[in-house]
């Protein structure tokens, strides 16, 4: 119930930010094979996820190649798409992924399924920790701190990667939502966070780890 009622907190204060903050948005699709990759990515700001279709919606999208018969079904969704994208993606400023993350079931056998994403961005400070290094996450005078999205792993090489060898950079499908900093953190004017294991688990033995946190300063409500 705690970490719903933090998830549910953390998406308004989002929704209030897009509606007082410039934001771009963009919407990204492919089709269901093994080769297609889905990157969303934000020059400025970090992701937000605002929707996602596991399935099909119309006999345009993906239509090369497949048959009428594939194509007839335009109303079909796997439930839980979003919420798994979400998790995966917001609060970081890259996020690649491919349709093997959300095909847990076959919504409808038969029919030609593709990923479409619809995400925003929005303002937001974005840190790199790198493993078991600490951080201060600091507002202005007045305000507060709210945490949008972290996650612990490693899904770049280059990040924290300064005279590590190869073999602790290698793997880098590892990375795991954390609430633990929301919750220390939020509501305070300044907060000091340590990547490490012991606070957060270990997602990937023997991958050096960083920990990656979105955050904004907002006036108390």
């Amino acid at each position: 119930m705690h970490s719903f009622r933090l998830s549910t907190a953390l998406m308004l204060t989002a929704t209030c930010l897009l509606l007082t903050a410039e934001a771009s948005t963009e919407s990204l699709t492919i089709c269901d094979d093994n080769f297609s990759v889905q990157r969303l990515s934000c020059d400025s700001g970090v992701i937000q996820v605002q929707q996602a279709l596991y399935g099909r919606a119309d006999r345009v999208t993906c239509s090369e190649g497949r048959s009428s018969q594939q194509l007839a079904n335009t109303r079909c969704s796997q439930r839980g798409t979003v919420d798994v994208l979400k998790r995966r993606c917001d609060g970081k400023k890259v996020c690649e992924l491919n349709s093997d993350v959300v095909r847990t079931s076959d919504p409808c056998y038969g029919t030609s399924k593709y990923l479409q994403t619809n995400f925003t961005c929005f303002p937001a400070i974005h840190r790199f920790v790198c493993e078991n290094s600490f951080t201060s996450l600091r507002c202005d005078v007045g305000q507060v701190i709210n945490v949008y999205g972290a996650h612990f792993g490693r899904l770049d090489p280059d990040v924290c990667s300064f005279q590590r060898p190869l073999n602790e950079l290698q793997n880098v499908h590892c990375s795991r939502p954390v609430n633990k900093v929301a919750e220390r953190c939020n509501g305070r004017n300044s907060c000091t966070v340590k990547a490490s294991k012991a606070e957060f688990g270990d997602p990937c033995y023997g991958t050096y780890k960083y920990l990656e946190v979105a955050y904004t300063c907002q006036y108390p409500v």
